[in-house]
Order: structure tokens, then C-alpha cells, then sequence
């Protein structure tokens, strides 16, 4: 075994685990990795200007690229400064490792600056997280790092290494990291049953989330959706579980109002979960939100999510896409021709009531289809006719979503993510590190401008490194979800309420001023016909651009 000090042990275990990327914000109890960094030019190091632009941009890469993700912070503070993100990361389940540098183990006891007991600090937003004490550990302890971040279900990993076991010398195995084959079968007794309660269903509904992705089930979800002819929706999950220009999508589930979660799900006899948590509403519901009459169904390969709120029917630890494919094999053998009419008129319905609601969508919308402020709606349709093809989208447009999914549907995996994790402004960093991950696509993030404030530094980065993404800013100048969900809370007790603390205005925000400080070129749109053009010419240029578009930000219209 070669003798090597643990700061070239990591490195050469990095390299041997195939990292080419490390995000981080460097401190001085870090400097021992800083400078190994240039004896190995093959890591590129992505210099971020605050921790949670790192965890945010790492998170990016690693959903882009299905690997777990490096990231490099400095001691507690920047550990304090990325908690936020991380906890994003940890819900979204975005495999990656951390690595935080600590103070030389010997003189402690004189509680130098910085120190901290960083493990306990880490542990309630990683999945697991250790303190290495001894040089050759380094690369036993970031192998199993790697693997932990993987295993189901996915999420951050954080590694905690004092100075001097950075410089400390010893012998060291450094192999690649052996990952654990997770595409587990369900029993066969298991799929037969479930097989006969979904040949059975009258009115049956899908349920799908990031799992289905993650396993590259969606066709084989798409083709037992078909047989069935059921009712798709996404549980809000941070990728595309679902192709949604597909006559069965029926869109997001709504996890803001109990009532409208019910009414979704109110007429099904069968409901399937995939690969989604059952579920993750805004707030807590107060009773379950399945109708009496449904047999519940729920398949993931995190055993902790099934029956953790409610019980199914039918719970299924097993691989979303092993699954699907087994399911479906037994229910052929019950379908008839009678069953396949049954599907097609189900088919036929979904897509009446989606047609439906888009006219109720674009009739309510077109009253102020000419008006400035620009309507998110006459935003979002310019923004779908302009899009470059082949753009892969990143969306925390917050309450303009529901008009960006009405005009621009996502059908290829990998080409739609979401800031799913509840906390504000993944929509700047992550789509950085999705370009980085897929250098061939476009890239354009749709972002609230209250969000894009929170990490408003990422904009440094990618003009620093010159990663051309485009950012569009649905600028409202107001936390306007907090607006509605204030509406939701006082009921009919709103009138005459003022909402405290909610405007981004005295002094208004102009986005393209704040790009063009950091290094970015931006322009500000306050007239609809100029957003195509403006979208266009952002996508063409080969550097990062930022599209600041003012909206309405009126509270009255409901479409989120």
C-alpha cells in the first residue's frame, strides 16, 4: 500500500471514484486540500462566494448526473451557512459528499476560533456524518461516504477532518468505491395481488415522484399508466417522474390546500404511489387524505415512506422501475378487451377535464394578456415559444408554476427539475451545476425574485467560470406565495389585513443591474413583446445571461 499524507489520500481517492469537480467556498482550515488542489489538475474546483451556492450548485450536478457530488465547506460557519440548502438536499435526496475541515486535534482545550463540534452540527441535514481521526481512514471512511449517499434513500454525507490528520502520513488502500445494486424485486405473491386490484379499478390514480426517475422507470410507468388508463399526477418531487405532455397527466398534486389534495384523489377506487413520499403536504393534514373506498398501493425503496402516515393496502419495498416491470407482466394476464375499452374511455375523460381546465386557465388569463405589469401567464406562454429546443428546465418560479406547466410541457427525462426541498433559492445555483453535469444542453432556470435573493452570489460563479446558463427572474417585487398562503390562513378574516413584510419594494429591485455587478449580462423586460426576443438572444449567447421580467404580482387570480 502506498504511504501518501491524507490530504493527497483524499485527492487520490477522489480521483479514483471518478470526481472531476469540487464546489466550495475555501477557509483556513481547509488550506491543506486548497493546495493539493493543483497537483491535480484534473479536479476542477468551482469557487463559489457562499456555502450554500456550493451545496446548491453541487446539488445541481449531481441530480444531472446521477453521481454523488463533491463539495468542500469551512469549518462551522460555512457549515452554519449552508444548513439551509443542505436541508433541501437532504429532502430531495441529492447524493452527495461533504467535507469540512476542523482544528489540529492537540491545543482544543484552548477553544481556538472556529472550533466547533461539527458532527452534531451536521447531523440533522446529512444522512450520516463522521469525524476522521486518523490519516489513514481518509480514504475507508470516503468510500463509505460515497456508498451511504447512494443507498436509498439518497442524500448528503458529511466528513469532518482536523488540519493535522490533513498533513499526517500513513499507508493507504486506494480502490474505487463499491456501490450497493439496489434494484430490488418485489415478491411474486406480492405483484399477483397487486396485479388483480389494479384489474380491477373503476377510477384508478397514479401517484409518482423523483423515485421513478432515479430509476429510469418512466416508461415502463408510461406504459402501465396506458394499460390502465389512470389518472397521473407528480407528487411534488424535485425531477420529471412523468412525461407531461402525456394525455395522462393530470399535473401536480396540490399540497397547499387540503381540500383541493382530497378533491384530486376523491373518486379514486385504486391509488398507486411510486417512488414518492405519501406525502409532503405545506402543512400537516388533519386526517388522511385517501377517500374510504380506495385500496392504496404504494411501491418505493424506502421502507420508512410506506404506511409512515397512513396505511395502504398494499406496501412494496422494491426498485420503482423492477417493480413496474413485474406489475405489469401480471396484469396482462388480466386484461381483456373489455378492460382496454374501460382504459380508453378513462383516457378520453383525463384529457377532457385537462382540456378544461387550460380553457378556464387561458379564459381567466386573458383579460390582462396585454397588461403591464406583464401577466405570469402571457410570461410563461412567451417563454414556451421561445425556448431553445433540447433546454433542460429548472423551475422555482414558486406562484407562477402553475402557468409555466399550463405552457411548457417537459416529455424527456432528465429535462425537468424542481426546487423541491420547501427552502428558498436552489433555482440560482443548481442549474449551474446541471450545465456543468450536461455541457451538450441549454439550460434556463425560472426563478421568484424573492428566491433569486437568497442566492443572488451564484451569479459570480457562473461568470467566473463561464457556465452559460440562462436565468429568467419572474420579478413581483413581493413574496407573493406568502401572500396566498396569508389568504388561505385568515379565510374570510382577510379583509382589510395589510401583509406585513411581504414587498421587495422602497427601493424597487432591478435584476439586470444586480447581474451586470457580478459580472453577468441582464436586461429588464416590462412589455410582453419584447421576452421572446430577450429569451432568444439569452440562449444563443455563450456566456450566462439573466432575463429580469416584471410581473403582476396581483394576489386575486389564484392559478398557482
Amino acid at each position: 500500500m502506498p504511504k501518501l499524507s491524507g490530504r493527497y489520500a483524499l485527492f487520490d481517492q477522489l480521483v479514483a471514484d471518478g470526481v472531476t469537480h469540487v464546489f466550495g467556498n475555501p477557509g483556513t482550515t481547509e488550506e491543506a486540500f486548497q493546495d493539493a488542489l493543483q497537483e491535480y489538475p484534473q479536479v476542477e474546483y468551482i469557487l463559489t462566494l457562499h456555502e450554500s451556492v456550493a451545496v446548491g450548485i453541487a446539488d445541481g450536478y449531481a441530480r444531472a448526473s446521477g453521481r454523488p457530488s463533491f463539495v468542500q465547506l469551512h469549518i462551522d460557519f460555512g457549515l452554519g451557512n449552508a444548513m439551509g440548502m443542505l436541508t433541501n438536499s437532504l429532502r430531495t435526496q441529492t447524493p452527495m459528499v461533504i467535507y469540512a475541515g476542523q482544528q489540529p486535534q492537540r491545543g482544543g482545550s484552548q477553544e481556538p476560533i472556529l472550533a466547533s463540534d461539527l458532527v452534531p452540527m451536521a447531523q440533522p441535514v446529512t444522512k450520516w456524518a463522521v469525524l476522521v481521526e486518523d490519516a489513514a481512514e481518509i480514504p475507508v471512511l470516503l468510500r463509505r461516504a460515497f456508498k451511504v449517499a447512494m443507498e436509498p434513500p439518497r442524500g448528503p454525507v458529511f466528513l469532518s477532518i482536523p488540519t493535522n490528520v490533513m498533513d499526517v502520513e500513513a499507508d493507504v488502500e486506494i480502490v474505487p468505491t463499491a456501490y450497493t445494486n439496489t434494484r430490488v424485486r418485489p415478491d411474486p405473491e406480492v405483484v399477483e395481488r397487486v396485479a388483480e386490484v389494479l384489474a380491477g379499478a373503476q377510477s384508478p390514480v397514479i401517484i409518482c415522484g423523483a423515485g421513478v426517475a432515479t430509476s429510469g422507470a418512466i416508461p415502463e410507468l408510461v406504459q402501465l399508466a396506458e394499460a390502465l388508463g389512470a389518472r397521473v399526477h407528480a407528487s411534488f418531487s424535485a425531477e420529471m417522474p412523468f412525461p407531461e405532455d402525456h394525455p395522462l397527466y393530470a399535473g401536480l398534486l396540490n399540497i397547499i390546500s387540503e381540500p383541493a389534495l382530497k378533491g384530486q384523489l376523491s373518486a379514486a377506487d385504486v391509488i398507486l404511489a411510486v417512488g414518492t413520499a405519501v406525502f409532503t403536504p405545506l402543512m400537516p393534514l388533519s386526517e388522511s387524505p385517501f377517500p374510504p373506498q380506495a385500496s392504496v398501493i404504494h411501491v418505493d425503496l424506502n421502507p420508512r415512506e410506506i404506511s409512515k402516515n397512513w396505511p395502504v393496502q398494499h406496501g412494496m419495498m422494491a426498485d420503482p422501475k423492477m417493480a413496474l416491470v413485474d406489475l405489469m407482466a401480471a396484469l396482462q394476464k388480466h386484461l381483456s378487451p373489455a378492460h382496454q375499452e374501460a382504459a380508453q374511455r378513462r383516457t378520453q375523460a383525463v384529457q377532457a377535464l385537462a382540456q378544461q381546465l387550460m380553457q378556464a386557465m387561458d379564459a381567466s388569463a386573458q383579460a390582462k394578456w396585454e397588461s403591464e405589469p406583464i401577466a405570469p401567464a402571457r410570461m410563461a406562454k412567451e417563454l414556451a415559444d421561445a425556448i431553445a429546443p433540447g433546454t433542460i428546465l429548472f423551475d422555482e418560479s414558486i406562484t407562477a408554476a402553475g402557468h409555466l406547466m399550463r405552457h411548457l410541457r417537459m416529455s424527456e427525462p432528465g429535462t425537468h427539475y424542481r426546487a423541491a426541498g420547501g427552502g428558498l433559492g436552489p433555482g440560482m445555483p443548481n442549474p449551474i451545476g446541471v450545465k456543468l453535469a450536461r455541457p451538450d444542453r441549454p439550460v434556463l432556470s425560472v426563478i421568484g425574485d424573492g428566491a433569486a435573493l437568497y442566492t443572488i452570489q451564484a451569479l459570480w460563479t457562473a461568470a467566473h467560470h463561464k457556465v452559460p446558463v440562462t436565468w429568467v427572474v419572474a420579478n413581483n417585487a413581493s413574496y407573493r406565495i406568502l401572500k396566498l398562503n396569508m389568504l388561505e390562513y385568515l379565510g374570510e378574516g382577510a379583509s382589510g389585513r395589510r401583509f406585513i413584510g411581504m414587498d421587495l419594494t422602497d427601493p424597487p429591485l432591478d435584476f439586470s443591474h444586480i447581474a451586470a455587478s457580478f459580472g453577468v449580462k441582464g436586461v429588464r423586460i416590462e412589455h410582453p413583446d419584447e421576452i421572446g426576443a430577450a429569451v432568444r438572444e439569452a440562449q444563443a449567447a455563450e456566456e450566462p445571461r439573466l432575463v429580469d421580467i416584471v410581473i403582476d404580482g396581483d394576489i386575486r387570480s389564484r392559478w398557482l
